[in-house]
């Protein structure tokens, strides 16, 4: 294993930089932050997706350790540690095109629309899963890239945390009005990451409200594994509100949030269940029209429920139509 760690201390040390302005901290940040999934527990698998963790990982060690001007972006270290060997891309379906990506990897959105996940080598994740080579990977690159700041490392944890609390609270507690003043900031801004983090908060905030059960159905499983059968369904989707907050959301099994999102039903302002006369269905255990009238199951707390607003938008907007 020592002969394994030397290896790729010897490739961190060469990665290939863009030093136009100065070095870039692009890839050690991102590579802290990968070690540091692996050592919280937060992944256990060879394949890098790019999820909320990962996202506020590096947002926070940049902000701890990075001091020059270059933009904070994700996408950038993501795509271009391919080039460094140990890192491979893997597309998703119709992207199968990675090397002629271009100038799309300065949008996290394209970014992460063309890539599944990376794969690193099983060497290499191999010894991120270890404990003390973990620890001495992180030491490495702390040492070699961020000499003048690595002291601040150690706030990472409490920084992240701090940063998964802010956005939570805003979710749940600021009016709609201010949080689409935000996330039109954002956009002009062009900061991705912070909406993409807000939208993943959103999608897993909901389902808790609800108890992880569908609204309408009733449907909950508990799985072991880290499976979700109930999804966060904006009522008013979220390209026309920019509105990620709890009162914009409610918590439905796929085929129902299928049928919500395509107007086959919609819920009153009473909060029951308007079924659609458009469509015809068979009589089967799985019928969307047996729910014609029925109450949904609220949130414990009043000022959690759907916004009666947004609900009626929905009906005029989607459901009518």
């Amino acid at each position: 294993m020592q002969e394994k760690l030397s290896h790729y201390l010897k490739a961190f040390k060469r990665l290939r930089l863009d030093r136009s302005h100065g070095v870039a901290p692009h890839k050690p940040i991102l590579l802290l932050s990968v070690l540091q999934t692996y050592q919280n527990g937060i992944n256990t698998d060879p394949r890098i997706y790019i999820t909320p963790e990962l996202v506020a990982l590096f947002k926070t060690n940049w902000s701890l350790l990075v001091t020059t001007n270059h933009h904070c972006r994700i996408s950038y270290p993501f795509y271009h540690l391919k080039t460094d060997k140990f890192w491979k891309l893997i597309p998703r379906l119709g992207f199968q095109s990675i090397d002629n990506l271009g100038s799309m990897v300065k949008s996290f959105i394209n970014l992460n629309a063309a890539i599944e996940y990376a794969l690193i080598d099983e060497d290499l994740f191999e010894l991120m899963k270890d404990k003390l080579s973990n620890e001495i990977m992180q030491h490495f690159l702390l040492d070699e890239y961020f000499s003048n700041t690595k002291s601040k490392f150690s706030q990472s944890a409490g920084v992240q945390q701090k940063l998964f609390d802010e956005i939570e609270d805003k979710i749940l507690h600021e009016p709609a009005e201010e949080y689409q003043h935000e996330i039109k900031k954002l956009m002009q801004q062009e900061n991705e990451e912070e909406i993409f983090l807000r939208g993943s908060l959103f999608k897993r905030e909901i389902p808790k409200i609800y108890q992880n059960t569908c609204c309408i159905s009733g449907m909950r499983i508990d799985a072991l594994a880290s499976v979700s059968m109930v999804d966060a369904c904006h009522i008013i989707p979220f390209s026309e509100s920019y509105d990620d907050t709890i009162t914009n959301g409610i918590a439905l099994c796929p085929n129902l949030h299928r049928a919500f999102d395509r107007g086959l039903i919609a819920i009153n302002e009473r909060y029951r269940v308007v079924i659609s006369p458009t469509f015809r269905e068979e009589a089967t255990s799985y019928s969307i029209k047996v729910f014609e009238g029925k109450g949904i199951q609220l949130p414990n707390m009043r000022q959690y429920f759907p916004k009666i607003d947004n609900l009626q938008w929905h009906f005029e907007n989607v459901f009518k139509k």
